[in-house]
């Protein structure tokens, strides 16, 4: 497929590893930068998914996205993201993203207001009885962009280039690559957040703000087919 990624809001935070490690299928392990592991929380908009040789549809191809990630390597040292949940205002989206992705997407309704280089962002979560509780993000991107060094915790965090998915019906593992130019990253003035994500998916709230804070204007974006990952290798 074929998407570009636009107006993203990077908030992560450092856990203990085995607080990841426990929630994560056979063939993955928790990936960490200085002894700690990572979970983020993404807000961003989805424009013009397509798939290859098919052009895209402006009632299905452009929505906002809010995902709870973390980070981890496959049993060939593969780096890549774990997604806790991806949530769109997007029904057949969502579908074909459980279905043929393995990826555990969920339906919430948002709102976006944009100004310049301001974002305001809000996000409430469909239940089982009814809509959750609004999270709100309002962030500015903010000085120069720039582009993350490798062996930093920035690069750490926003440059992975690839993702695995887990189907628990036939209990396998699969991956598959992302491509796009690195991210031109900018430092946020953040002005409000919610850590809602985390209980949404039982795990437990941090006590304390984002440790990192970075933003990006966007990028084009090819992913590839998910293969079956091979556990025995």
């Amino acid at each position: 497929m074929y998407q570009r990624w636009e107006e993203l809001l990077f908030l992560h935070w450092a856990v203990e590893p085995g607080q990841v490690q426990r929630d994560l299928p056979d063939g993955l392990t928790v990936d960490t930068f200085k002894g700690a592991a990572w979970i983020g929380v993404v807000p961003f908009q989805m424009r013009r998914v397509r798939p290859r040789f098919l052009p895209s549809v402006p009632w299905f191809s452009n929505f906002p996205e809010l995902n709870l990630r973390t980070y981890v390597v496959d049993s060939r040292g593969r780096p890549g993201v774990w997604f806790y949940s991806l949530d769109t205002p997007q029904p057949l989206a969502n579908w074909i993203a459980r279905r043929f992705f393995h990826l555990n997407y969920r339906l919430a309704r948002f709102e976006i207001e944009q100004s310049a280089a301001a974002f305001r962002y809000q996000s409430s979560l469909r239940l089982a009885g009814g809509w959750d509780a609004p999270q709100q993000y309002q962030w500015e991107r903010r000085d120069a962009p720039f582009q993350a060094e490798p062996g930093s915790l920035e690069f750490f965090l926003v440059e992975r280039y690839r993702l695995f998915a887990y189907d628990g019906a036939c209990q396998q593992l699969f991956s598959g690559q992302v491509h796009h130019v690195p991210y031109s990253l900018q430092p946020v003035e953040l002005s409000q957040y919610s850590k809602r994500l985390f209980a949404l998916n039982q795990l437990p709230e941090p006590a304390d703000g984002p440790v990192s804070v970075l933003a990006s204007a966007g990028v084009d974006v090819s992913v590839h087919p998910l293969g079956r990952v091979n556990l025995n290798k």
